[in-house]
């Protein structure tokens, strides 16, 4: 059975102790770190490892945009940040999402043959200049671009059977506050935050999962977006009419941390209308986690959706040739 958590691990290869959290029923998914990466061989075993735990094959995850945010590099082809891509929209738009496409197409065949099956990503957030956490993590600063180059990168994450999630709704770009260490507030009014939603409303149906921002909309409500009613209710599910998942950023970070316990979190987020809650860098504390919140009777912990997420298919040889020109073509104009 496959729960809504999604956890970590220590190191590069699983121990006893992670082997028993993992086969807990509210274990969902695995995301893995640079920590967890010696080399392909290695990583391969782990994942291998990971996915024999359940009987259903747990969902892994990882963190691999292109740029800085590329948690696996020897052996993997060196992507180019978004922000890169963005640049050469603004010379060739055309040469720009063909790029953006073939970066679609490297990230999903080199986790897949990994047995990964998905990246968090595109970052659909704006780049205001101000935000060093997005900064070059960002497509461009209009969302027409953003929009354009997202949309071409989740095409070529499909064509190889991989899902997209699209963070950080409803958009962390113009904060300056890192989430990971302070939580950022953003005193616009609603109607400049729509600005930073322009991209989900022009790919909604393109895109089958949400990371949610750890910041608040003054606003509009006293609370993070992933503990946030507006936010997860009437905005992305009624107004926008979203019907994929909704993940909450890591609940270890500080955007995220509103005076109570990890267990309250995940419980909150879940409860406000998350369907996944991620817990990161928190390994040594997952046992005493799932403790806590199996004292928590609830519905919310049932009907995991997580399996949507899963890779769909093995690579067929087509997708290989395809896989092998998108490589050529990055590290060619990308050096």
């Amino acid at each position: 059975m496959l729960g809504k958590l999604i956890v970590d691990i220590a190191g590069t290869e699983l121990n006893q102790i992670e082997k028993k959290y993992l086969s807990h029923d509210l274990i969902g998914g695995v995301i893995l770190f640079t920590r967890n990466f010696e080399n392909k061989n290695q990583l391969h075993n782990l994942c291998k490892s990971i996915k024999a735990i359940k009987d259903e094959e747990i969902i892994i995850f990882v963190d691999y945009e292109g740029g800085r945010i590329q948690r696996f590099r020897d052996g993997f082809t060196k992507l180019p940040s978004m922000s890169l891509l963005g640049k050469r929209y603004d010379s060739s738009p055309e040469e720009a999402k063909t790029f953006s496409k073939m970066v679609g197409n490297i990230i999903a065949y080199e986790l897949g043959t990994l047995n990964i099956d998905l990246s968090f990503t595109p970052v659909l957030d704006l780049d205001y200049g101000k935000s060093k956490v997005i900064s070059d993590r960002s497509f461009h600063h209009s969302h027409k671009v953003v929009s354009s180059l997202s949309l071409e990168l989740i095409k070529g994450l499909d064509e190889m059977g991989f899902k997209n999630v699209a963070k950080h709704f409803p958009g962390h770009g113009f904060v300056e506050a890192d989430s990971h260490i302070d939580l950022p507030i953003d005193n616009r009014k609603i109607d400049q935050n729509l600005m930073d939603l322009k991209p989900y409303i022009k790919n909604i149906n393109k895109i089958d999962a949400v990371m949610t921002a750890h910041i608040i909309y003054k606003s509009v409500d006293a609370n993070p977006v992933c503990y946030s009613d507006y936010w997860i209710n009437s905005i992305l599910r009624k107004s926008l009419n979203f019907k994929g998942l909704i993940i909450s950023d890591d609940l270890l970070m500080k955007g995220a941390d509103i005076g109570k316990s990890v267990h309250q979190r995940v419980i909150d987020c879940l409860e406000t209308g998350c369907d996944l809650a991620l817990v990161c860098n928190f390994y040594d504390e997952i046992p005493n986690l799932l403790n806590e919140l199996e004292k928590f009777d609830s519905k919310i912990f049932q009907n995991s959706r997580i399996s949507e997420l899963r890779k769909s298919k093995e690579f067929s040889k087509n997708e290989k040739e395809i896989y092998e020109v998108a490589k050529l073509n990055i590290e060619s104009n990308f050096k």
